[in-house]
């Protein structure tokens, strides 16, 4: 598996990783760094005066809250594709 890992820098905070991951993931990866450095331009803009490490920790917090806030509409969202799917069934059965 690890074959299929490709190598990619990223910038953090003004720090560079050196990561790999698979080709699939790249898209993925690259956004999320995205929104992560947008969020420590936000928070430094926001509250100044603190070190980047404050700021890394604001955006963890920020992240995790999204990222739960998130599952519970992916689980409204399996409901009511659950509920779709029952409706087309019943149209599906009256139609024949």
């Amino acid at each position: 598996m690890q074959e299929n890992l490709i190598p990619a820098n990223i910038n953090i905070a003004d720090r560079i990783y050196r990561v790999q991951m698979s080709p699939e993931d790249e898209q993925v990866v690259r956004q999320s760094v995205r929104i992560i450095n947008d969020k420590i331009v936000e928070f430094k803009t926001k509250i100044p005066g603190k070190d980047m490490q404050d700021y890394i920790s604001m955006v963890l917090v920020w992240f995790v809250t999204e990222s739960k806030n998130k599952n519970v509409s992916i689980a409204d969202e399996n409901h009511l594709l659950g509920k779709l799917e029952q409706i087309e069934s019943l149209i599906d059965s009256e139609l024949q």
